[in-house]
């Protein structure tokens, strides 16, 4: 392996250590502390969890001007930004004794998951490796992918000793002791760059808007089922069958499909395109989706909803690094950042709608035919990626 190589590889690695640990004190933290703070602040579960999806519109609001900044002077200063703010929403959460300070919190720790997440991570790492960024997005994402596997256990043994409060000043303290040392170690100083982003971003995007569309629809589509099946997959699966054991055994398959899914994706490199390996993710979630309703009566609905669990994971693994590598395919490294900040706001915006949209229907028709109209929404997302091309010198890269 050569210096340079090691170097990437170690970058990489870097990345990933901030996103296991922002992953789990951010989008997998509500879970965790939302019974207990509902208690303690006198707020309804859907009133209190309500902040959540404030926080992702936040972030949707701060993603473009992100990643305008990101592409002009580097990704150091966004991403300590990020280990900075998320630790003070964390903090203003933890001394909430109202809806005031709570929302105030969320609002802050929705700007930091635009500074600090994935898509922040990927222009980054776009800025410095060109091209070349396709492995190491993979690479931060399966770190990244075992946030909820250690988030989840490690938050409720924290709840349960420490308290909710204290849970999340641990979550803060996270932030600045692992992850702005590692930002301000790890991500280089940036370099002088000409602030002709939104020009070269729109000299890339302008001829192929129609690609832009399709890419926008897809990644919109499938994270609109991502996060409405998210909030509902238990009580969906004990209406196909399940009893409440059975349900969580099969959701408890999801996290370990999703970096199963990015393992494929890695492994597969060499033999498929990255639009190819995409579609090959994509077209997994209808297929899970088609085992589940069809493969109950067969198989029985315990091992069709574990089978489903494995492939819906492993496309939503594939799908995450698509966000990073689809756009730097098609439109290539010039403006790479800032059309990542534009990409994320629609799939932002629709997963902090997606809950509460899908909600009644989750109540009032039966399961199968919920998973059966996310099944036709994966396929016509799956649909829209059909008509994307990789730019030519991207392609000849691969």
């Amino acid at each position: 392996m050569t210096a340079d190589a090691w170097k990437v590889r170690r970058f990489t690695f870097a990345l990933g250590a901030t996103q296991l640990v922002s992953w789990a004190v951010s989008f997998y933290m509500p879970a965790v502390i939302a019974e207990p703070a509902a208690a303690e602040l006198g707020m309804s579960r859907g009133s209190l969890l309500a902040a959540f999806s404030w926080a992702l519109i936040a972030a949707g609001c701060c993603a473009p001007h992100i990643g305008r900044w990101i592409g002009r002077h580097g990704g150091r200063a966004p991403l300590a930004a990020g280990a900075l703010a998320m630790a003070l929403g964390l903090g203003l959460l933890a001394a909430a004794h109202g809806p005031l300070l709570w929302y105030a919190g969320w609002t802050i720790v929705g700007i930091g998951m635009a500074l600090g997440l994935y898509d922040a991570v990927f222009a980054t790492l776009g800025g410095i490796l060109g091209k070349g960024a396709a492995p190491a997005i993979t690479g931060v994402t399966l770190m990244g992918g075992f946030a909820s596997s250690i988030g989840w256990p490690v938050g409720a043994y924290l709840t349960a000793t420490i308290g909710w409060r204290g849970t999340l000043i641990v979550y803060a303290a996270a932030e600045l002791v692992v992850n702005l040392p590692i930002v301000l170690m790890m991500v280089p100083r940036p370099t002088i760059v000409a602030d002709r982003t939104a020009q070269r971003a729109a000299a890339t995007v302008g001829p192929r808007r129609g690609m832009l569309a399709c890419l926008m629809g897809f990644f919109t589509l499938r994270w609109f089922v991502t996060s409405a099946l998210a909030v509902a997959i238990l009580p969906l699966l004990g209406g196909m069958g399940l009893s409440p054991g059975e349900a969580v055994a099969a959701s408890a398959l999801i996290g370990p499909g999703q970096v199963a899914g990015r393992l494929l994706e890695w492994s597969s490199g060499g033999r498929f395109g990255l639009i190819g390996r995409a579609a090959l993710g994509a077209s997994l979630a209808p297929i899970g989706i088609i085992v589940l309703i069809w493969g109950s009566p067969i198989a029985g609905p315990a091992v069709a909803a574990c089978l489903f669990a494995v492939l819906y994971g492993m496309s939503n693994g594939i799908m995450t690094i698509n966000r990073g590598t689809l756009p730097l395919a098609i439109f290539g490294a010039e403006g790479y950042a800032a059309l990542i900040g534009w990409l994320a706001v629609p799939v932002l915006l629709a997963q902090a709608a997606a809950p509460t949209l899908t909600a009644p229907f989750v109540t009032r028709i039966p399961s199968a035919d919920v998973f059966g109209a996310a099944g036709v929404l994966a396929t016509v997302a799956l649909i829209l990626l059909l008509p994307l091309r990789p730019r030519a010198a991207t392609a000849a890269a691969e």
